[in-house]
């Protein structure tokens, strides 16, 4: 197998000998035919394909609808390194609802000075309509996915923290029914903590959140979709079957008394929980986008009056907003009283005239990202850009350097996949999903793997050609 020393490879050492969570594996993997191993890897392809598992990619031509690839070898993580990010996530979580309830009522942390009032005041992503607004249960972030980078054995980094939206446990979900279908021996064998439970956790987060206007024993739940051409609506449609909540769009929805209802074939019925996969520009026509179609005009006011839950919560962009990412160990610490137990990426705001010069004199050396970014468009990797590349990217940087940070280029680890020859390491990310009610934080174990495919490639987003694995937490 070739490995690259530099890279830290969670599968096996310096030696060649399989690490511990590996070992039984590894063990199993040597013992199996190849030829019946890429087989099986062409069953899962062809499994995805015909339940419809797939994403669109915007701003493309052709092909626009796209079946992500996926990788039959696991990544196997330990009882003891699970327990140590989970207990960092938690932490993580803990500190961003209290950072968004006190950012929209008090704002002590401005107070204190330690955060500057400016990344807020000029921060697109703050919503001032939701000033003196408290959510139900107290609970902003109700799904969270927190993406980690690995770097050494006992070296976890937390790349970015997703507070609005976040996507892919469909696929996490779907690929650990695969694998249980292809390798159900191994499941046993390992004592792989299960993560089937999910839905119905997601479905009990949500209902813990009921708003003040809820009365009866079972709140109504919905998932509102901006509809199928959205890149995840497989997973919109996916998490509501799953749940047993009716899958919504904006013409389904209209204001009735107060409330946000539903149309069904017995009229409309009033919703208690909208897990809107919407996002706040486009939530409300009346008080953000006038010409959103995918909104419910008025559920804002709904909102503030506690005749309804949205998860997340509006304005929750401004915890995971890149700007302020730079600040999360001081906003860990301000609210919890602790050191972060995960650490943050170096980050250079650019935005800030020493910080970048830096970058502009580093420019082929660091990673740089928009602000506002995501699913790795607009993204600048340095050591992998062309000549041409960086100067386009050197004149964005001059034109608006507050719409940029930039990162040191990370030795992500290695997991290996699959290969005509065997296996064959490449670079990893993980998306653990973390559900939020007012007296519980339960962490799925395990999450999302995203790999990136291409040899040498450090970028795992699906949008930008990565693939995705199942990721295995062992038992005690």
């Amino acid at each position: 197998m070739d490995t690259k020393p530099r890279f830290f490879d969670e599968m096996y050492d310096a030696s060649g000998a399989p690490r511990d969570p590996y070992r039984l594996y590894s063990d199993w993997f040597g013992q199996e035919d190849i030829k019946h191993l890429r087989q099986k890897s062409q069953d899962a392809e062809a499994f995805f394909r015909r339940i419809g598992i797939t994403f669109n990619v915007y701003g493309q031509q052709e092909a626009d609808e796209r079946l992500i690839p996926f990788d039959i070898v696991p990544r196997i993580i330990s009882a003891r390194e699970w327990a140590r990010l989970e207990q960092g996530i938690e932490q993580r979580v803990r500190a961003i609802n209290a950072f968004l309830y006190d950012i929209y009522h008090r704002q002590e942390i401005l107070r204190a000075g330690r955060l500057p009032k400016e990344i807020i005041a000029r921060n697109e992503a703050f919503l001032s309509k939701m000033i003196g607004v408290n959510p139900p249960g107290g609970v902003y972030t109700h799904i969270v996915g927190t993406d980690l980078v690995r770097t050494g054995e006992d070296e976890f980094y937390v790349l970015e923290d997703n507070a609005r939206t976040p996507s892919g446990v469909s696929y996490m979900l779907e690929n650990r029914e695969t694998m249980l279908q292809m390798f159900p021996e191994l499941f046993t064998k390992l004592k792989v903590r299960p993560v089937s439970h999910y839905p119905q956790n997601l479905r009990r987060s949500l209902a813990d959140c009921a708003p003040p206007a809820f009365n009866g024993d079972k709140p109504e739940i919905a998932v509102l979709t901006p509809g199928i051409y959205n890149s995840a609506y497989f997973e919109h449609a996916f998490l509501a079957d799953q749940m047993g909540a009716e899958l919504v769009e904006s013409h389904d929805l209209r204001i009735v008394d107060g409330r946000v209802c539903m149309r069904t074939t017995q009229g409309y019925k009033a919703i208690d929980v909208l897990y809107r996969r919407v996002d706040d520009d486009y939530l409300d026509p009346l008080n953000f986008k006038p010409e959103s179609m995918l909104g419910v005009p008025g559920i804002m006011d709904v909102y503030r009056a506690g005749g309804i839950t949205i998860a997340n919560a509006p304005g929750t962009g401004i915890a995971d907003d890149k700007a302020l990412y730079s600040y999360m160990p001081d906003i860990v610490e301000f609210y919890t009283g602790e050191k972060a137990i995960l650490q943050n990426v170096p980050t250079w705001r650019c935005s800030e005239p020493d910080s970048l010069k830096y970058v502009l004199d580093h420019l082929s050396e660091l990673v740089v990202k928009e602000v506002h970014g995501s699913g790795g468009y607009g993204m600048l990797v340095g050591p992998a850009a062309s000549k041409r590349e960086l100067a386009r990217f050197e004149k964005k940087l001059r034109a608006r350097p507050s719409n940029y940070i930039a990162q040191p280029t990370l030795a992500l680890s290695t997991v290996p996949i699959m290969v005509k020859k065997g296996l064959a390491p490449r670079h990893v990310d993980l998306r653990p999903f973390v559900l939020v009610s007012p007296d519980k934080i339960r962490i799925t174990p395990g999450g999302l793997t995203r790999v990136a495919l291409k040899e040498g490639s450090l970028v795992v987003n699906s949008s930008q050609g990565g693939g995705t694995k199942d990721t295995w937490v062992l038992g005690d």
